[in-house]
C-alpha cells in the first residue's frame, strides 16, 4: 500500500510545493494536497488556533485538520528557522509544527525535520536526507530524490520571474496548462504581499482576478528576482533579519520607483508584526517618491469582501485618472 503523506496548501506551500511533490513521489509517496481554502477551512482552523496568531497561521491550521479528515500516513510541516545564511523565519512559522501538535488532536505523524540554513545552507540536504529516511534506506534514491526537489523548484523559479503566479506555475509544470494568456490591461498595478495570502483567491478575496477583470495586469514580489529584491532591501540604515520581511521591503522599494508601475497595493495580515513594520516603511518611501498611488489593505478571518472591492474600485479609478492626467504621483493609505 503506497504511504501518503499530506502537504498543507498554506504558508511555505507557495514556495516549495514542486520540490516537495517530486521529493516524495521519487521515493514513492502518493502526495496529498489540502483542498483549496474555503470557509469551513478558516472556520476549523480559527477555532484550533491560539487567538493571537495571525491570519496566515490559522488558516493553516485549518489545512492541517482538512489533511487528517483526508487520511494521510503524515503530514509534512517542516519546522523551518532560516531560509539564507545570517538571516531567520517568522518565529511563529518556526513554532508552526508545535503550535498544531498541541492544538489539535487525532493528527497522523507530523514530519516536523529542522531546516536551518543560518550558519550552512548544506543543512537544507542533511534535512531531506533526514526525512527520506523514514521511506527508504537507500541512500541514492534519496539523494536522487532531493536533486529533483532541488530542479523543480529552479524551474518554479524560471516560471515566476516570466510573469507565471504560483499556481499558475504548478500546472505549467505539471502539465495542466501550456501558455500564459496576457490580461492586455491599460495600467499595471504590482500588489507587495506574501504569497500565502494574495495567492489563495480565499482570504485574498479573488484579488488578483478583480484587479484582471478591472483591465490591469498585476505583477507581484514572487514575479521580481531574488537578486534585485536583496539589493533594494540594503537602502535600510539596517539590514532585516526577517527574510520575508526583507522581501516585502525590496519588492515594495522596486515597484514604487519603477516608472512601468501606475499603482501599487500593500496587502498585509493583521497581528502579523514583521508586517506592520515593513508596511509602515513603504508607506514612507512612496510618500517621498510620489511616484505611484499606494493602497495598503489588512485582511483578517472576518474583513469583508464588499468593503475591499469598494475601495479597490475606487483606487483603480483614481489611478485611471493620474494616469490620463500625468500628475504627480500620490499617495493612498489606511
Amino acid at each position: 500500500m503506497t504511504t501518503k503523506v499530506g502537504i498543507p496548501r498554506a504558508l511555505l506551500y507557495y514556495y516549495y510545493y514542486p520540490m516537495w511533490k517530486d521529493f516524495f513521489q521519487t521515493l514513492g509517496c502518493e502526495v496529498v494536497v489540502s483542498d483549496k481554502t474555503n470557509k469551513s477551512i478558516l472556520s476549523d482552523g480559527s477555532k484550533n488556533c491560539v487567538d493571537e496568531a495571525c491570519l496566515p497561521v490559522k488558516l493553516a491550521f485549518g489545512h492541517v485538520i482538512n489533511l487528517a479528515n483526508k487520511n494521510v500516513d503524515y503530514i509534512f510541516i517542516p519546522r523551518l528557522v532560516s531560509m539564507a545564511k545570517q538571516e531567520y523565519i517568522c518565529p511563529k512559522f518556526l513554532g508552526f509544527p508545535d503550535m498544531v501538535k498541541h492544538n489539535v488532536e487525532n493528527l497522523p505523524e507530523i514530519i516536523d525535520t529542522t531546516i536551518n540554513m543560518r550558519l550552512k545552507t548544506s543543512e537544507i540536504s542533511n534535512a531531506y536526507k533526514q526525512v527520506g529516511r523514514k521511506f527508504t534506506g537507500n541512500r541514492f534514491k534519496i539523494w536522487q530524490a532531493y536533486r529533483k526537489g532541488q530542479k523543480s523548484v529552479q524551474r518554479l523559479n524560471e516560471l515566476l520571474l516570466s510573469g507565471y503566479m504560483p499556481e499558475e506555475a504548478f500546472a505549467v509544470m505539471y502539465g495542466k496548462e501550456k501558455d500564459k494568456l496576457s490580461s492586455g490591461g491599460d495600467i499595471n498595478i504590482a500588489i507587495i504581499c506574501h504569497p500565502y495570502i494574495i495567492h489563495d483567491s480565499y482570504i485574498s478575496m479573488n484579488l488578483i482576478g478583480r484587479l484582471e477583470k478591472m483591465g490591469a495586469n498585476v505583477v507581484t514580489a514572487d514575479n521580481l528576482p531574488e537578486e534585485l529584491v536583496r539589493q533594494q532591501a540594503t537602502k535600510l540604515p539596517k539590514r532585516l533579519f526577517w527574510t520575508l520581511g526583507q522581501r516585502m521591503v525590496g519588492a515594495g522599494y522596486t515597484f514604487v520607483n519603477d516608472n512601468n508601475v501606475d499603482g501599487v497595493i500593500n496587502l498585509a495580515a493583521f497581528a502579523c508584526g514583521p508586517d506592520s513594520m515593513t508596511s509602515e516603511l513603504i508607506d514612507r518611501t512612496t510618500k517621498k517618491t510620489r511616484k505611484a498611488p499606494l493602497l495598503n489593505l489588512t485582511l483578517d478571518e472576518h474583513t469583508g469582501e464588499a468593503g475591499i472591492v469598494t475601495r479597490l474600485e475606487a483606487f483603480i479609478d483614481m489611478v485611471r485618472w493620474k494616469k490620463s492626467k500625468q500628475l504627480p504621483g500620490v499617495a493612498l493609505v489606511n
